[in-house]
């Protein structure tokens, strides 16, 4: 089953197995470089049904780090472009992006320099944003809390992403509501404590989050792919919970988005989240058969049999993988071997095979 072909519209999926969007650090000034080339080039001759590129900033103060890829300027769209056209001629793979800002968890240090840390240099760090000005954790600067003016124009540099990523010739877009990033803090009532019409109620915070996604779907055409990765429970008390994830799912669908990527945690460093294989699972089943929409799932999953007993049971109808892609190059294209599923390889790799 995981191994079946999917069509989403006019998007054809080879398999279920989706490559997580993984931050690569690695940008100059915004745009790819040679790493980002050959990082994907592999994942794509890897055997994925779809790789979605890492999270990728809509403006320059969206950022995690000062390496991360940006979607915003004429520049930025021409080397995107560039990475994306490159990658289409090796194998017919869906390619997705995921577009975000950081909020709050922006102006990080490189997580190989010092993990979980903000930018101590004056002269390297920025003013970061969020929802109201509650610091990340202790040690992280106060984030300026946006006025309404400043949230139309973040909403508006999300509509410019989405246009320029249809001009780039993505096949999949998804909007970043999760892991701490910007649209999270403003729907976790941790990190919300505005009394304005974008924060206190249920309604005001996901406020934001819903006028993204109908901005979104304007502009983002049809007959390709559209989701949003949200968070299915905070893990912390008082944060969201998965009947706040289940009624925001309702409404997304409603808006018209193809699939959600139910993840969860983040608003803080460290919260209550137990992590074991499959962590997020239930959370991905409870959204799904809620809401009849179309899930991902990711979060330790290991191996195929995990991931085939995943699909098998109505949990969730892709599974994602991000590591195991990077330790084991080959070993989906192992196992479809092992299942005599025809193998799209590169004809100079068949003989290894």
């Amino acid at each position: 089953m995981i191994l079946e072909p999917i069509k989403i519209n006019n998007i054809n999926f080879s398999n279920r197995i989706v490559v997580v969007p993984m931050c690569q650090y690695s940008a100059d000034n915004g745009n790819p470089t040679m790493w980002h080339f050959g990082h994907y080039q592999q994942l794509v001759n890897s055997g994925p049904g779809c790789i979605m590129l890492e999270s990728t900033a809509v403006n320059y103060s969206g950022r995690i780090s000062t390496n991360d890829l940006v979607l915003k300027t004429e520049n930025n769209f021409k080397s995107i472009k560039r990475l994306v056209s490159y990658l289409k001629n090796f194998k017919p793979t869906v390619i997705g992006l995921q577009i975000s800002h950081s909020g709050r968890k922006g102006s990080s240090e490189l997580p190989w320099i010092k993990k979980n840390c903000p930018i101590m240099q004056k002269k390297k760090r920025w003013q970061t944003f969020s929802a109201s000005s509650i610091k990340r954790d202790n040690g992280w600067p106060k984030p300026k809390s946006l006025s309404i003016n400043e949230i139309k124009k973040i909403i508006r540099d999300f509509e410019n992403s989405a246009r320029l990523a249809n001009k780039a010739n993505f096949d999949c877009l998804e909007i970043h509501m999760a892991h701490g990033y910007l649209l999270h803090q403003f729907f976790s009532p941790i990190s919300n404590k505005r009394t304005d019409i974008y924060g206190g109620s249920f309604l005001n915070r996901t406020r934001i989050l819903l006028e993204v996604a109908r901005t979104i779907r304007q502009v983002w055409p049809n007959k390709k792919v559209l989701g949003a990765r949200i968070t299915g429970s905070d893990f912390l008390k008082d944060g969201i919970s998965i009947s706040d994830a289940e009624k925001l799912a309702l409404q997304l669908k409603e808006i018209g988005l193809d699939y959600l990527c139910v993840s969860s945690g983040g608003i803080k460093p460290i919260t209550n989240l137990k992590f074991y294989p499959g962590y997020q699972v239930h959370l991905a089943r409870r959204i799904k058969r809620k809401t009849g929409i179309i899930v991902r799932t990711a979060g330790l999953i290991r191996n195929l049999a995990q991931a085939n007993k995943i699909i098998n049971s109505n949990s969730a109808d892709f599974v994602g993988m991000g590591r195991k892609f990077i330790y084991d190059p080959t070993w989906l294209l192992r196992e479809m071997k092992k299942k005599k599923i025809p193998l799209s390889v590169a004809p100079q790799y068949l003989g290894c095979f």
